[in-house]
Formats: structure tokens, C-alpha cells, sequence
């Protein structure tokens, strides 16, 4: 059974300064429905412009120094790393988030205070299932000697190298697989933002980090942390972790792999934030994703019925109809004419259906099975592989292919599916088929 989404159990209310533009600000997180997202409100502006996560825009970091910032219509909301990861470890799919300025408070510069807020009101379990993120290879990013790499993983571990000439600073490693609240309440959300004494007066000089002191903000200078103490001995490396994996939230869903960070910073994270959407989008292109969001009732269904369920249009839709649907079995058909746009080229003269073709049409009612499911309604199924095929008789003009999918085992990620056609009770074609399901 698939994790479902949550949001909060009733309103949040927050008041703090941002780090950056030293301007008072408060927050009011709501409930939102299952499938909203987060949603920025900057409700000091006319007419309450909204900012939704799934959908805005990523400043460039050349006008975002040191935060991360986002953008939707040319309205920004600043410094949402730390709540971002707030709402992660909380658990929380789904928010309204009100706010009355340009950035997210910084109160003591990490995510603990936030995520006390939240684990104080709860959260609301909702209908839909939780959405994850799932990669099919690895991803890199690289700039200079900083780097990301991303494999494909059931779960979320974040690994993270921070070494800089700095005694504080010098080879911190940490590794944790962030599976469990306890491991992000204890570890990762208590470590505070930092800067070496010299980044702070240059930040300064420029303009940034007007709300800044040495208690939301770890200051290092030559003899160690200014006017504060440390939390954990390698407080630093914790914090980059927290960062990148706010940063990560803004993908809309929750990431399953293990990411390897070196060095990085937000300037990389936005990089392979940019890159993860790319590789998804390319992804999308070779997976079967349902055009409803509701289950088609069998057991028989037309063809309007069948579109709701299959991506697929003219001229590749290849089920023309189904005849039996339960949650483990299908028969369809195709009635195959001379008109099919196929026969123009596969041999004209002596026409006959080609056999992956037959493969597609049985693929596609395999898919009517393993999409028309609730709790695959919005997942993406790559069809993976194909075994045990064998082409039993020619199909030609004028025959009805009857196909019949059943399903066989049936995982949380793959399943397997065994096809057969038929023309006038006999096997033209069968083949045992496998589907991967993600997010």
C-alpha cells in the first residue's frame, strides 16, 4: 500500500527577520488539499500573487547570493532552503504558506524551530497517494572541484564532503539515510547556516545578510565560532545537508537515491535540480502515464473510455475496444483493416500486420490493467522488457485480433503480465511482458 500525502493539521503562525533582507516578516502555514504542492502567498502584495513550488522559477544564484530563491511572475520569495526541509521532516505534502514579505524568517538560522512548530499541530492524512521522485540511471553535476552525483536508490541517503582551508572547516564527512523522522529531528535539522568572519563583512559591505547576528549565523573566524557553540563537532557538514535537501523539496515530490555531494553549495544544487527535471521530462517521453484521474468501471469499455485510460492516439492506439476488465485480467480487440496506416509500406502487396506491432496492441491492454488502478493513478509505467514472444500465424486485413492480458506478479515497482492474441481461436501471437511503475 502506497504512502498517502499529508498536510497540516490546522494553521501554523510564525515571526521572524529575514537573514538576508533584515525585513520583519510573518507566516501563516494552512491545510491545503491532497495534489496542491507547496504554495507561497505573498499576501503583502496586491492582489495575493501565489507562488507555487511545482511551478516557479529558480533565480540565478548570480542575483540570489547565498539562499535560494523563487520566482513566478516576477515575484520572488527568498530563503526557502531551511523551511523547505522543515515541511520534508515533517512530513508535509501539502501547504498554504502566507507570507508577509520577500523572505522566509531565518529564526536561529536552521530548521528545528520550524519543525518544532509543525510537529506541535500535527498533520492530516489525505486520499492521494505521496508522490516520490525515482531515477531510472545516475545523475552528475559538476563545477570546479564541486560536484553531485545522484544513483538511484528505494530510499533517501545524503552523503556530504565539506573541505575547506578553514580548522572547522577541514574534511567533514557525513552520511545518513533519511528514512526516519528521528534521524532528521536529531541531526540535521538543528545545524545552523555559517560563514567564515571575512564572508560575513564582504556579504555586508555588498548589501546581504542585513539580518544576520551570531545567533542565527555561525561566524568563524581564526580561532573558532564568535560569540556561539557549536551544536555538533561537524555542525557545518550537517547544514549542507539540510540545505541540499530543502533544495531537493522543491522537485514537488520526495527523492528516492543517494545523493553524493562534494562541496556543493546552492549554486549546484539548483544546477542538478534543473538537471533531475530534464531527465525526468526525457523519462516521460518512453512511460504509459493515465489521462484520468479516476478508475474506468468494467467491465466493458469503448473507446472514449479506453482514451481516458491510454496516452496513446491515431494512429497508434491499438485497442479498439475492451470486453472484460478485472483487477488481474483484460480482453480487448483490434479490428485490423486495410485502411491501417501500416499496410501502406509493410508489404503493400501482400499485406500483413507486423508483428511488433501485435506486441504494442497487447502492450497497451497490459497497460489498461496496470493503469486503471487507484493506487497507480498518476504513476508512469515503462514498459521494460519482453520475453517468451512467439509469432504463431500472419495477421491480415479483415481479421480480429482478440487479445487477453493477465496479470501475473505484481510488485510495489514492476509487474509482469502475460499476453496472448488471437484470430478466430487461434494464437497469433504471445509474449510475457514486464512493466516498471514510478512516480
Amino acid at each position: 500500500m502506497s504512502e498517502l500525502q499529508h498536510t497540516v493539521a490546522k494553521d501554523v503562525f510564525m515571526n521572524g527577520v529575514g537573514i538576508h533582507t533584515g525585513e520583519a516578516v510573518s507566516v501563516r502555514v494552512l491545510p491545503a488539499p491532497a495534489n496542491t504542492g507547496i504554495v507561497f502567498v505573498r499576501t503583502d502584495l496586491p492582489h495575493r500573487p501565489a507562488i507555487p513550488v511545482k511551478s516557479a522559477q529558480m533565480v540565478d544564484v548570480g542575483k540570489s547570493v547565498r539562499r535560494t530563491t523563487l520566482s513566478k511572475d516576477g515575484v520572488e520569495i527568498q530563503t526557502v532552503e531551511h523551511f523547505m526541509a522543515s515541511l520534508w521532516g515533517a512530513g508535509i505534502d501539502n501547504a498554504y504558506v502566507e507570507i508577509t514579505g520577500p523572505e522566509v524568517p531565518g529564526l536561529d538560522g536552521s530548521a528545528i524551530q520550524f519543525l518544532q512548530q509543525f510537529r506541535a499541530v500535527g498533520t492530516t492524512e489525505q486520499s492521494a497517494p505521496r508522490r516520490y521522485f525515482s531515477l531510472r540511471e545516475p545523475v552528475c553535476v559538476e563545477e570546479g572541484d564541486a560536484s553531485i552525483v545522484v544513483f538511484p536508490d528505494k530510499t533517501l541517503r545524503i552523503s556530504y564532503l565539506l573541505s575547506y582551508p578553514h580548522p572547522l572547516l577541514h574534511a567533514q564527512f557525513v552520511s545518513y539515510a533519511l528514512n526516519g523522522a528521528t534521524t532528521f529531528d536529531d541531526t540535521i535539522a538543528p545545524a545552523r547556516t555559517f560563514c567564515l568572519r571575512e564572508e560575513a563583512d564582504a556579504l555586508r559591505a555588498a548589501g546581504f545578510g542585513k539580518g544576520a547576528n551570531y545567533d542565527n549565523t555561525l561566524v568563524l573566524g581564526a580561532d573558532g565560532v564568535m560569540h556561539n557553540t557549536l551544536r555538533f563537532p561537524d555542525e557545518c557538514a550537517r547544514h549542507k545537508i539540510l540545505d541540499l535537501l530543502g533544495d531537493l523539496y522543491l522537485l514537488g515530490e520526495r527523492l528516492n537515491a543517494h545523493v553524493i555531494a562534494i562541496k556543493s553549495g546552492h549554486p549546484l544544487n539548483v544546477k542538478l535540480l534543473k538537471k533531475l527535471g530534464q531527465a525526468l521530462e526525457q523519462w516521460k517521453i518512453g512511460s504509459l502515464q493515465s489521462a484520468s484521474s479516476e478508475v474506468m468501471v468494467g467491465p466493458q469499455l469503448d473507446i472514449t473510455q479506453i482514451e481516458k485510460i491510454l496516452p496513446h492516439r491515431y494512429p497508434f492506439l491499438l485497442v479498439d475496444r475492451v470486453t472484460e476488465l478485472t483487477e488481474t485480467r483484460a480482453v480487448g480487440y483490434k479490428c485490423v483493416t486495410v485502411n491501417d496506416y501500416f499496410f501502406r509500406g509493410h508489404f503493400p502487396g501482400r499485406p500483413v500486420m507486423p508483428g511488433v506491432l501485435m506486441v504494442e496492441a497487447m502492450a497497451q491492454l497490459a497497460g489498461i490493467i496496470m493503469l486503471n488502478k487507484r493506487e497507480n493513478l498518476g504513476k508512469y509505467a515503462y514498459f521494460m522488457a519482453i520475453d517468451k514472444v512467439k509469432f504463431r500465424k500472419p495477421v491480415v486485413p479483415g481479421d480480429v485480433l482478440m487479445m487477453e492480458a493477465e496479470l501475473g506478479k505484481l510488485r510495489t515497482r514492476t509487474g509482469i503480465v502475460t499476453v496472448r492474441a488471437l484470430v478466430d481461436g487461434k494464437v497469433a501471437c504471445e509474449a510475457e511482458l514486464m512493466f516498471a511503475l514510478t512516480e
